[in-house]
């Protein structure tokens, strides 16, 4: 996922759930319990999916 962002110059913040129990916390509450979980502008995406990943970066960047 960060080489996906990075090589497409998409600035991230990266919340590693293993490091903190307070991002764990917000990923369950958004009823996740996988990574990775991106969110751009108000969509959560699981999984790596670059076709939904690459049409959700479009539909904010317009």
């Amino acid at each position: 996922m960060k080489e996906f962002l990075s090589q497409r110059g998409i600035p991230y913040i990266e919340k590693n759930i293993s490091e903190n129990a307070d991002w764990r916390a917000e990923l369950e509450d958004l009823g996740f319990l996988a990574v990775p979980v991106t969110v751009i502008g108000d969509r959560y995406l699981q999984g790596f999916k670059p076709d939904e990943l690459e049409a959700a970066l479009s539909a904010v960047h317009r």
